[in-house]
């Protein structure tokens, strides 16, 4: 009987020393490399003008709790930190030469009114901080806390006056250089 045990405790030892030379030699040999081959067949699809003058960015940190509610199981819940932007900015391209007059020797330029170019959530800094009973429902709960959370982004930019500071910073930006160019006094007015 003794020896039985003996023989066992030899071959498990045996067996992990096979499997750690093995994962050794793996290491140095071209079979335990990972090969990556990657195809591209890329197609440009189109080509825009840009006229969008950015003006100010908000940054956001939003923590989330997000939760799909059920009847009979415990609710999958999810707990996120997630980052976020959003931008204003002027569209150029809607400036008319109606929008441009000179009164006395002021120049006068109605830009069109401010809007958010773009806001998105920045999955590279967002991270997935918990998920509790989430097995069977990770990838949908994970994909509404994402969709709520940009959402939120918008939202927090537009309650936190980023239409207003982006007029404000229009006129910062924009009028000491129309001014040098114009040589003379130049007054900012907003499309209503």
């Amino acid at each position: 009987m003794r020896i039985s045990w003996i023989r066992i405790i030899v071959l498990l030892a045996l067996a992990v020393a096979v499997i750690f030379l093995w994962e050794s030699i793996k290491k140095w040999t071209p079979w335990g490399k990972t090969e990556f081959k990657t195809t591209h067949h890329q197609v440009l699809t189109k080509i825009s003008s840009l006229g969008k003058m950015e003006l100010v960015k908000y940054n956001f940190r939003d923590i989330v709790e997000q939760e799909i509610v059920q009847q009979l199981l415990p609710n999958p819940k999810a707990l996120l930190i997630i980052e976020g932007e959003a931008v204003g900015c002027i569209d150029m391209r809607n400036l008319k030469d109606t929008d441009i007059k000179q009164k006395a020797d002021t120049l006068i330029i109605n830009l069109p009114e401010p809007e958010i170019c773009y806001h998105k959530i920045d999955h590279q800094k967002s991270k997935i901080y918990e998920t509790s009973f989430a097995f069977m429902n990770e990838e949908l709960l994970l994909n509404e806390a994402f969709k709520k959370a940009e959402a939120q982004v918008l939202n927090g930019a537009i309650a936190n006056g980023i239409l207003e500071n982006t007029k404000k910073n229009a006129r910062l930006i924009l009028s000491p250089m129309l001014q040098t160019i114009a040589n003379k006094p130049v007054k900012l007015t907003f499309n209503k």
